[in-house]
Protein backbone atom coordinates (compact mmCIF):
# COMPACT_ATOMS: atom_id res chain seq x y z
CA UNK A 1 0.00 0.00 0.00
CA UNK A 2 1.45 3.34 -1.21
CA UNK A 3 1.64 6.57 1.08
CA UNK A 4 -0.82 8.25 -0.99
CA UNK A 5 -3.38 5.17 -0.40
CA UNK A 6 -2.46 5.31 2.95
CA UNK A 7 -3.69 8.87 2.76
CA UNK A 8 -6.56 8.43 0.50
CA UNK A 9 -7.81 5.61 3.59
CA UNK A 10 -7.08 8.15 6.57
CA UNK A 11 -9.22 10.56 4.45
CA UNK A 12 -12.21 8.81 3.82
CA UNK A 13 -11.93 7.79 7.77
CA UNK A 14 -12.39 11.42 8.00
CA UNK A 15 -15.13 11.41 5.77
CA UNK A 16 -17.22 8.78 6.93
CA UNK A 17 -16.72 10.23 11.09
CA UNK A 18 -17.87 13.54 9.77
CA UNK A 19 -20.87 12.20 7.81
CA UNK A 20 -22.22 10.51 11.44
CA UNK A 21 -21.27 7.31 9.79
CA UNK A 22 -20.28 5.27 13.23
CA UNK A 23 -18.03 2.94 13.89
CA UNK A 24 -20.04 0.30 11.79
CA UNK A 25 -19.05 2.41 8.85
CA UNK A 26 -15.51 2.87 9.91
CA UNK A 27 -15.17 -0.88 10.49
CA UNK A 28 -16.30 -1.47 7.01
CA UNK A 29 -14.10 0.89 5.13
CA UNK A 30 -10.84 -1.01 6.66
CA UNK A 31 -12.67 -4.17 5.60
CA UNK A 32 -12.90 -3.25 2.48
CA UNK A 33 -9.11 -1.54 1.98
CA UNK A 34 -7.61 -4.64 3.74
CA UNK A 35 -9.64 -7.26 3.12
CA UNK A 36 -10.05 -8.82 6.67
CA UNK A 37 -12.72 -9.66 9.07
CA UNK A 38 -12.95 -6.53 11.65
CA UNK A 39 -14.58 -6.97 14.93
CA UNK A 40 -15.30 -3.73 17.33
CA UNK A 41 -15.85 -4.37 21.10
CA UNK A 42 -15.75 -1.80 23.87
CA UNK A 43 -13.81 -1.80 26.66
CA UNK A 44 -15.50 -4.95 28.51
CA UNK A 45 -15.08 -7.06 25.57
CA UNK A 46 -18.68 -6.76 24.77
CA UNK A 47 -20.13 -6.25 20.69
CA UNK A 48 -19.78 -2.79 19.32
CA UNK A 49 -19.33 -3.82 15.20
CA UNK A 50 -18.33 -6.10 12.79
CA UNK A 51 -17.35 -5.95 8.69
CA UNK A 52 -16.26 -8.38 6.30
CA UNK A 53 -17.23 -11.36 5.33
CA UNK A 54 -17.42 -14.83 6.43
CA UNK A 55 -17.64 -15.70 10.29
CA UNK A 56 -16.35 -14.17 13.39
CA UNK A 57 -15.91 -14.97 16.72
CA UNK A 58 -18.10 -13.55 19.12
CA UNK A 59 -15.50 -11.96 20.91
CA UNK A 60 -11.57 -11.69 19.84
CA UNK A 61 -10.85 -11.66 23.82
CA UNK A 62 -8.45 -14.39 24.96
CA UNK A 63 -7.39 -15.13 21.32
CA UNK A 64 -3.49 -15.10 20.30
CA UNK A 65 -1.81 -12.63 17.61
CA UNK A 66 -1.94 -16.49 15.50
CA UNK A 67 -6.08 -15.76 14.63
CA UNK A 68 -6.71 -12.01 15.86
CA UNK A 69 -4.95 -8.94 15.29
CA UNK A 70 -5.48 -6.27 17.96
CA UNK A 71 -5.23 -2.78 19.08
CA UNK A 72 -6.28 -1.07 22.12
CA UNK A 73 -9.19 1.96 20.85
CA UNK A 74 -8.19 4.72 23.25
CA UNK A 75 -8.48 8.82 23.88
CA UNK A 76 -5.31 9.50 25.46
CA UNK A 77 -5.38 7.72 29.16
CA UNK A 78 -8.73 6.28 28.31
CA UNK A 79 -9.51 2.92 27.26
CA UNK A 80 -12.70 2.72 25.38
CA UNK A 81 -12.66 -0.77 23.76
CA UNK A 82 -10.72 -2.94 20.99
CA UNK A 83 -10.50 -3.06 17.43
CA UNK A 84 -9.48 -7.14 16.07
CA UNK A 85 -9.09 -7.69 12.37
CA UNK A 86 -9.06 -11.62 11.04
CA UNK A 87 -6.43 -11.41 8.38
CA UNK A 88 -5.77 -15.37 6.60
CA UNK A 89 -1.74 -14.50 6.63
CA UNK A 90 0.32 -12.24 8.96
CA UNK A 91 -0.72 -8.53 9.46
CA UNK A 92 1.48 -6.83 6.79
CA UNK A 93 3.10 -2.96 8.18
CA UNK A 94 1.12 -1.52 5.76
CA UNK A 95 -2.48 -3.32 7.32
CA UNK A 96 -0.87 -2.36 10.64
CA UNK A 97 -0.92 0.58 9.76
CA UNK A 98 -4.58 1.59 8.31
CA UNK A 99 -5.91 -0.33 11.67
CA UNK A 100 -4.64 1.97 13.98
CA UNK A 101 -5.72 4.75 11.96
CA UNK A 102 -9.51 2.82 12.06
CA UNK A 103 -8.64 2.42 15.59
CA UNK A 104 -8.04 6.26 16.48
CA UNK A 105 -11.16 7.33 14.26
CA UNK A 106 -13.43 4.77 16.15
CA UNK A 107 -12.13 5.78 19.29
CA UNK A 108 -13.43 9.30 18.90
CA UNK A 109 -17.27 7.79 17.97
CA UNK A 110 -17.05 5.55 21.15
CA UNK A 111 -15.28 8.71 23.30
CA UNK A 112 -19.33 10.64 21.52
CA UNK A 113 -21.05 7.46 23.16
CA UNK A 114 -18.98 7.54 26.53
CA UNK A 115 -20.54 11.34 26.89
CA UNK A 116 -24.22 10.24 25.98
CA UNK A 117 -26.61 11.40 23.20
CA UNK A 118 -26.62 10.58 19.60
CA UNK A 119 -23.74 7.93 19.80
CA UNK A 120 -25.07 6.19 22.50
CA UNK A 121 -28.14 5.50 20.62
CA UNK A 122 -26.48 4.84 17.62
CA UNK A 123 -24.32 2.39 19.04
CA UNK A 124 -27.56 0.44 19.96
CA UNK A 125 -28.78 0.44 16.74
CA UNK A 126 -25.45 -0.89 15.31
CA UNK A 127 -25.24 -3.49 18.14
CA UNK A 128 -28.99 -4.70 17.24
CA UNK A 129 -28.17 -5.11 13.40
CA UNK A 130 -24.62 -6.65 14.26
CA UNK A 131 -26.68 -9.63 15.97
CA UNK A 132 -24.84 -8.52 19.44
CA UNK A 133 -28.18 -9.39 21.49
CA UNK A 134 -29.34 -12.78 22.07
CA UNK A 135 -31.82 -12.41 24.35
CA UNK A 136 -34.67 -9.57 23.90
CA UNK A 137 -35.10 -8.94 27.62
CA UNK A 138 -30.92 -8.15 27.20
CA UNK A 139 -31.83 -5.93 23.85
CA UNK A 140 -34.66 -4.01 25.53
CA UNK A 141 -32.50 -3.48 28.61
CA UNK A 142 -29.74 -1.78 27.04
CA UNK A 143 -31.90 0.07 24.86
CA UNK A 144 -33.78 1.35 27.91
CA UNK A 145 -30.24 2.28 29.39
CA UNK A 146 -29.84 4.56 25.77
CA UNK A 147 -32.96 5.95 26.23
CA UNK A 148 -34.38 4.13 23.50
CA UNK A 149 -38.04 2.49 23.41
CA UNK A 150 -37.54 -0.69 21.57
CA UNK A 151 -40.51 -2.61 19.55
CA UNK A 152 -40.94 -5.94 18.94
CA UNK A 153 -40.89 -5.92 15.46
CA UNK A 154 -39.12 -3.87 12.60
CA UNK A 155 -39.08 -3.12 9.11
CA UNK A 156 -35.92 -1.48 7.40
CA UNK A 157 -35.93 0.68 4.93
CA UNK A 158 -32.41 0.96 2.90
CA UNK A 159 -31.96 4.04 0.65
CA UNK A 160 -29.84 5.88 -1.53
CA UNK A 161 -29.21 9.03 -3.44
CA UNK A 162 -27.74 10.85 -6.02
CA UNK A 163 -26.71 14.29 -5.72
CA UNK A 164 -28.42 17.39 -8.02
CA UNK A 165 -25.43 18.45 -9.90
CA UNK A 166 -24.27 21.35 -8.19
CA UNK A 167 -24.20 19.20 -5.02
CA UNK A 168 -21.54 16.66 -3.68
CA UNK A 169 -22.45 13.65 -2.15
CA UNK A 170 -21.83 14.18 1.02
CA UNK A 171 -24.74 17.31 1.27
CA UNK A 172 -27.10 15.13 -0.75
CA UNK A 173 -26.73 12.44 2.09
CA UNK A 174 -27.27 15.19 4.78
CA UNK A 175 -30.68 15.91 2.63
CA UNK A 176 -31.26 12.05 2.64
CA UNK A 177 -30.98 11.27 6.19
CA UNK A 178 -32.79 14.52 7.50
CA UNK A 179 -35.50 13.22 5.20
CA UNK A 180 -35.66 9.76 6.19
CA UNK A 181 -35.78 11.42 10.02
CA UNK A 182 -38.78 13.67 8.75
CA UNK A 183 -40.35 10.97 7.53
CA UNK A 184 -40.67 7.90 9.77
CA UNK A 185 -41.05 9.71 12.90
CA UNK A 186 -41.36 7.21 16.08
CA UNK A 187 -44.50 6.81 17.67
CA UNK A 188 -45.02 3.96 20.44
CA UNK A 189 -41.07 3.11 20.16
CA UNK A 190 -38.07 5.00 18.72
CA UNK A 191 -36.70 4.57 15.04
CA UNK A 192 -33.41 3.81 14.47
CA UNK A 193 -31.46 5.69 11.52
CA UNK A 194 -27.73 3.76 10.23
CA UNK A 195 -25.66 4.98 8.11
CA UNK A 196 -23.57 2.34 6.05
CA UNK A 197 -21.48 4.01 3.75
CA UNK A 198 -23.66 5.64 1.37
CA UNK A 199 -26.69 4.50 1.81
CA UNK A 200 -29.19 5.21 5.26
CA UNK A 201 -30.56 2.25 7.18
CA UNK A 202 -34.09 3.49 8.60
CA UNK A 203 -35.59 0.64 11.27
CA UNK A 204 -39.37 1.67 11.69
CA UNK A 205 -41.47 0.08 14.47
CA UNK A 206 -43.90 -2.67 12.89
CA UNK A 207 -45.76 -3.65 15.92
CA UNK A 208 -48.57 -4.13 13.88
CA UNK A 209 -49.55 -5.31 10.44
CA UNK A 210 -50.36 -2.11 9.75
CA UNK A 211 -47.24 -0.67 10.84
CA UNK A 212 -45.29 -2.04 8.16
CA UNK A 213 -47.93 -1.29 5.19
CA UNK A 214 -47.14 2.59 6.50
CA UNK A 215 -43.82 2.46 6.70
CA UNK A 216 -43.86 0.61 2.93
CA UNK A 217 -46.24 3.28 2.03
CA UNK A 218 -44.31 6.27 3.64
CA UNK A 219 -41.13 4.99 1.59
CA UNK A 220 -42.63 4.30 -1.92
CA UNK A 221 -43.50 8.28 -1.58
CA UNK A 222 -39.77 9.30 -0.88
CA UNK A 223 -38.74 10.15 -4.06
CA UNK A 224 -41.69 12.29 -4.98
CA UNK A 225 -40.99 13.82 -1.26
CA UNK A 226 -37.40 14.41 -2.09
CA UNK A 227 -37.85 16.23 -5.24
CA UNK A 228 -40.10 18.53 -3.86
CA UNK A 229 -37.70 19.31 -1.16
CA UNK A 230 -34.72 19.77 -3.52
CA UNK A 231 -34.78 19.30 -7.13
CA UNK A 232 -32.56 16.88 -8.89
CA UNK A 233 -32.35 14.88 -5.44
CA UNK A 234 -32.73 11.57 -7.29
CA UNK A 235 -33.76 8.74 -4.36
CA UNK A 236 -33.50 4.82 -4.57
CA UNK A 237 -34.89 1.94 -1.89
CA UNK A 238 -35.62 -1.13 -0.59
CA UNK A 239 -37.72 -2.17 2.20
CA UNK A 240 -38.08 -5.24 3.85
CA UNK A 241 -41.42 -7.39 5.81
CA UNK A 242 -41.30 -7.36 9.17
CA UNK A 243 -39.33 -9.01 11.45
CA UNK A 244 -38.86 -9.56 14.99
CA UNK A 245 -36.37 -6.99 16.80
CA UNK A 246 -33.43 -9.90 17.20
CA UNK A 247 -33.64 -10.25 13.42
CA UNK A 248 -32.69 -6.77 12.54
CA UNK A 249 -29.65 -7.71 10.40
CA UNK A 250 -31.95 -10.19 8.51
CA UNK A 251 -34.03 -7.28 7.83
CA UNK A 252 -31.42 -5.02 6.46
CA UNK A 253 -29.65 -7.31 4.22
CA UNK A 254 -33.26 -8.30 2.52
CA UNK A 255 -33.88 -4.09 2.14
CA UNK A 256 -30.54 -3.50 0.96
CA UNK A 257 -30.93 -6.85 -1.57
CA UNK A 258 -34.39 -4.77 -2.42
CA UNK A 259 -32.71 -1.42 -2.89
CA UNK A 260 -30.01 -3.29 -4.82
CA UNK A 261 -32.17 -5.24 -7.08
CA UNK A 262 -35.16 -1.77 -7.84
CA UNK A 263 -31.65 0.18 -9.01
CA UNK A 264 -30.63 -2.53 -11.60
CA UNK A 265 -34.41 -2.60 -12.77
CA UNK A 266 -35.68 0.17 -12.21
CA UNK A 267 -33.22 2.93 -11.94
CA UNK A 268 -33.39 6.03 -9.45
CA UNK A 269 -36.51 7.28 -8.45
CA UNK A 270 -38.27 3.79 -7.44
CA UNK A 271 -38.57 2.16 -3.47
CA UNK A 272 -39.29 -1.41 -4.04
CA UNK A 273 -40.89 -3.68 -1.24
CA UNK A 274 -38.90 -6.65 -0.77
CA UNK A 275 -41.75 -9.14 -1.02
CA UNK A 276 -43.45 -7.84 -3.84
CA UNK A 277 -40.39 -8.04 -6.31
CA UNK A 278 -41.50 -11.34 -7.24
CA UNK A 279 -38.95 -13.88 -9.24
CA UNK A 280 -36.11 -11.28 -9.01
CA UNK A 281 -34.46 -11.57 -4.83
CA UNK A 282 -34.50 -15.12 -5.57
CA UNK A 283 -32.27 -14.39 -9.34
CA UNK A 284 -30.41 -12.47 -7.27
CA UNK A 285 -29.89 -14.23 -4.17
CA UNK A 286 -30.00 -17.47 -6.05
CA UNK A 287 -32.60 -19.94 -4.26
CA UNK A 288 -33.28 -23.70 -3.82
CA UNK A 289 -35.97 -25.91 -5.11
CA UNK A 290 -38.04 -25.08 -1.72
CA UNK A 291 -37.68 -21.08 -2.02
CA UNK A 292 -38.81 -21.62 -5.84
CA UNK A 293 -42.00 -23.81 -4.84
CA UNK A 294 -42.73 -21.21 -2.44
CA UNK A 295 -42.44 -18.23 -4.92
CA UNK A 296 -44.85 -20.22 -7.21
CA UNK A 297 -47.29 -20.58 -4.79
CA UNK A 298 -47.25 -17.05 -3.33
CA UNK A 299 -47.74 -15.83 -6.95
CA UNK A 300 -50.63 -18.36 -8.01
CA UNK A 301 -52.47 -18.93 -4.90
CA UNK A 302 -55.15 -15.43 -4.95
CA UNK A 303 -55.83 -16.90 -8.82
CA UNK A 304 -56.73 -20.07 -7.24
CA UNK A 305 -58.78 -18.97 -4.64
CA UNK A 306 -60.72 -17.21 -6.91
CA UNK A 307 -61.03 -20.00 -8.97
CA UNK A 308 -61.85 -22.33 -6.55
CA UNK A 309 -64.68 -19.85 -5.24
CA UNK A 310 -66.05 -18.99 -8.60
CA UNK A 311 -65.46 -22.01 -10.33
CA UNK A 312 -63.47 -20.03 -13.17
CA UNK A 313 -60.50 -21.14 -14.76
CA UNK A 314 -58.22 -18.14 -14.39
CA UNK A 315 -54.87 -19.71 -13.56
CA UNK A 316 -55.58 -22.28 -16.47
CA UNK A 317 -56.06 -19.35 -19.30
CA UNK A 318 -52.85 -17.65 -18.01
CA UNK A 319 -50.79 -21.14 -18.58
CA UNK A 320 -52.46 -21.34 -22.17
CA UNK A 321 -51.94 -17.64 -23.03
CA UNK A 322 -48.56 -17.96 -21.97
CA UNK A 323 -47.79 -21.62 -24.03
CA UNK A 324 -49.43 -20.06 -27.12
CA UNK A 325 -47.15 -17.01 -27.43
CA UNK A 326 -49.48 -14.38 -25.61
CA UNK A 327 -51.58 -15.08 -28.79
CA UNK A 328 -55.17 -14.50 -27.66
CA UNK A 329 -57.38 -16.61 -30.81
CA UNK A 330 -55.17 -19.41 -30.43
CA UNK A 331 -55.94 -19.06 -26.38
CA UNK A 332 -59.84 -18.68 -26.95
CA UNK A 333 -59.93 -21.94 -29.39
CA UNK A 334 -58.04 -24.06 -26.65
CA UNK A 335 -60.30 -22.97 -24.21
CA UNK A 336 -63.65 -23.60 -25.99
CA UNK A 337 -64.26 -19.70 -25.44
CA UNK A 338 -64.54 -16.39 -27.12
CA UNK A 339 -61.46 -14.58 -28.11
CA UNK A 340 -63.23 -11.72 -25.93
CA UNK A 341 -63.66 -13.96 -22.62
CA UNK A 342 -60.24 -14.25 -22.80
CA UNK A 343 -59.28 -10.73 -22.67
CA UNK A 344 -61.78 -10.27 -19.69
CA UNK A 345 -59.83 -12.99 -17.77
CA UNK A 346 -56.34 -11.39 -18.74
CA UNK A 347 -57.97 -8.16 -17.35
CA UNK A 348 -59.11 -10.50 -13.91
CA UNK A 349 -55.92 -11.68 -13.52
CA UNK A 350 -54.25 -8.00 -13.38
CA UNK A 351 -56.41 -7.24 -10.87
CA UNK A 352 -56.53 -10.63 -8.80
CA UNK A 353 -53.02 -11.17 -8.75
CA UNK A 354 -51.63 -7.32 -8.32
CA UNK A 355 -49.54 -7.83 -11.32
CA UNK A 356 -49.86 -6.49 -14.88
CA UNK A 357 -49.20 -8.40 -18.25
CA UNK A 358 -48.37 -5.62 -19.57
CA UNK A 359 -45.35 -5.13 -17.31
CA UNK A 360 -42.16 -7.13 -18.70
CA UNK A 361 -41.22 -7.08 -14.80
CA UNK A 362 -44.76 -8.79 -13.44
CA UNK A 363 -44.66 -10.79 -16.41
CA UNK A 364 -41.40 -12.63 -15.53
CA UNK A 365 -42.68 -13.37 -12.03
CA UNK A 366 -46.00 -14.87 -13.21
CA UNK A 367 -44.38 -16.68 -16.42
CA UNK A 368 -41.35 -18.12 -13.90
CA UNK A 369 -44.32 -18.95 -11.16
CA UNK A 370 -46.32 -20.98 -13.88
CA UNK A 371 -42.88 -23.15 -15.07
CA UNK A 372 -42.03 -23.98 -11.33
CA UNK A 373 -45.39 -25.21 -11.15
CA UNK A 374 -45.25 -26.94 -14.03
CA UNK A 375 -41.92 -28.54 -12.89
CA UNK A 376 -41.81 -29.06 -9.24
CA UNK A 377 -45.87 -29.10 -8.18
CA UNK A 378 -47.69 -30.92 -10.51
CA UNK A 379 -48.25 -34.07 -9.08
Amino acid sequence: MTPDRIVEFAEELARIAAAGGGAKALATHLSDAAGVGVLVEDAEWRHVATAGKGALPATARGLGNGRAHTVLISTGSTQLGYLSVFPKNAVDEDVARIVRLAAAAIALELARETDGGRGRRRTFWERLTGGAYHELSSAREDAHARGIALAPAYVCVALETEPALDDDHAAALADLRALAAETFRPSDADVGILERGVTVLVLTPATREVDADNAKTAAALLPKSAAKRKPGLRIAGGVSASVPALEAQRAVDTAQAALTIARRIYGMGHVAAYDELGAYPLLYDGADTEQLRELAQRVLAPLRAYDDKHQTELERTLGLYFSTGQNVKTTATALNVHRHTVFYRLRQINEISGRTLESAHDQLTLRLAIAIDALHNQQ
